[in-house]
This record gives structure tokens, C-alpha cells and sequence, in this order.
């Protein structure tokens, strides 16, 4: 019997999962970023600033980073201004649309040879082995069908003290919050992605996929199992997204 998955809350053979994630992502590549800002009411930024905050890219030495799933820049162009001269970030995405927009904004923005667009797979990044001295993927791990192998790929090009961050959204438990979030989820952001994007189903996926995605303790172990140590997460805005950390040692 063929391997199965969910794309939202269908279920899906697992080899087709990839290819309707691109179209989603080519749908909104566009108005990605300015759909963040209007479904989180701007949170996603504080969420993204502490994120980096707790990568702390030094000012002083070489610093080569990987940010997967991340073809925009918005977290990439945040290490490259948090850290020094020497601070590298490659930008890791399957998705082309969303790699264009991100070559765009860099050029414009200035950042020359310090940034690098990768289409890739994280489920097999076709990098060297302990390349990197850290590795972040924000909103993206939950879109990658195999999750197991993209964070035993994480952990395969990261140095030894190379760290591991994670910033995703989560089902929220906290009582009374879950069913604003819900109501606010499945009533608000489809028909808002609708009028800005022109299509509303892309967002009605990434809803629905962020109920399929486990919770943050069985996430935990999850990066444990793909041999990172002290790890950890930290919950921001009672729950709806968290910071997965995890350290190769």
C-alpha cells in the first residue's frame, strides 16, 4: 500500500505532497510577505527579530548561515544586518517563485557576494557535510513531506556548536485563544488571501496544515531523534508559534 500524507487536512500519497506545496507557494510567491503582515497583524516580524535574536550572528568573525525555505530573504536579510561583514547567509528554497522575489529584494537592498539563492530540496540539500555555523527555517518545516530527513539533513551541514532554529506555528491549546485563532483561521485568512492574492485556497492549506503539525514537545523529539542536543522550544503569543532549538555538539 502507498505511503500517505496530509496536504491540510486531506490525505495525499506522500510523492504527491511536493509537488501541490509548489503550487502554492508559486501562487502567493508575490504577495508572500505582505500576507504575513496581514494575517499576523505584523507579529511574524517580532517573531523573526527574536529568532535571530537568539541565533546572535557574530560581529567580529566568518559566520556562514543556511536559511531553508526562505526564498524572500525576510529572515536572511535580518542575519545579514544582525551580524558583521563576514556574515554569509545561503538562502535554501525549492520553490523558484519564491528564490526571485528574495534575489530581487537582495539586489535592491545592496548585500552583494553575502548572499547566495540555493534551489534545493531539504530533504537532500546537495551541500557538503559541516559547512555551516547555523541553520534557521521559519514557517517552513511543516510543508516539507518528509520531516525526519530535512532535519538529518540540518544536522549533516552543520559544524559541530553549529545551532539549529526552527520558528513555526502551532495548533494552540491555551483555552478561550484556540477558538478566536480558530474562528480568526478559517473564517478570515482564506477570504483575505481571496481578495489580495486573488485566490483564497492557498491559504486554506496553510491553515489547515498548521493543525496537522505536532505539537511542540513531539517536535522536540523529533530534532532529537535526528541527533541534536539541547534542545529546547519557546512558546511567543500563547502559543501559536514556537522556536524549536537544537545544538549539534
Amino acid at each position: 500500500m502507498a505511503e500517505t500524507t496530509h496536504f491540510g487536512f486531506e490525505n495525499i500519497p506522500l510523492g504527491e505532497k511536493q509537488g501541490r506545496v509548489d503550487d502554492v507557494f508559486h501562487k502567493v510567491a508575490s504577495r508572500y510577505d505582505l500576507m504575513n503582515d496581514l494575517m499576523s497583524a505584523g507579529l511574524h516580524r517580532l517573531w523573526k527579530d527574536r529568532l535571530v535574536a537568539m541565533l546572535r550572528p557574530p560581529k567580529n568573525r566568518p559566520f556562514r548561515h543556511l536559511d531553508v525555505a526562505g526564498g524572500t530573504g525576510d529572515v536572511a536579510f535580518r542575519i545579514l544586518d544582525a551580524g558583521g561583514p563576514q556574515t554569509h547567509v545561503d538562502v535554501l528554497d525549492i520553490n523558484g517563485s519564491m528564490l526571485g522575489v528574495g534575489a530581487d529584494r537582495a539586489e535592491k537592498k545592496g548585500y552583494g557576494d553575502r548572499i547566495a539563492f540555493i534551489e534545493c530540496n531539504a530533504e537532500a540539500l546537495s551541500l557538503p557535510d559541516r559547512i555551516y555555523d547555523g541553520y534557521t527555517i521559519a514557517f517552513g518545516i511543516r510543508n516539507v513531506p518528509r520531516i525526519p530527513l530535512a532535519l538529518k539533513e540540518a544536522h549533516r551541514v552543520l559544524k559541530r556548536g553549529g545551532r539549529f532554529l526552527c520558528l513555526e506555528f502551532a495548533p494552540v491549546e491555551m483555552p478561550g485563544l484556540d477558538r478566536i485563532y480558530d474562528a480568526y483561521s478559517f473564517n478570515v485568512i482564506p477570504p483575505l488571501g481571496q481578495m489580495i492574492t486573488g485566490d483564497g485556497e492557498p491559504y486554506r492549506y496553510l491553515v489547515e496544515s498548521i493543525r496537522q503539525f505536532p505539537r511542540p514537545e513531539a517536535f522536540s523529539q523529533m530534532i532529537r531523534e535526528a541527533g541534536f542536543e539541547q534542545v529546547t522550544h519557546r512558546s511567543l503569543t500563547g502559543g501559536i508559534a514556537n522556536i524549536h532549538s537544537g545544538w549539534k555538539l
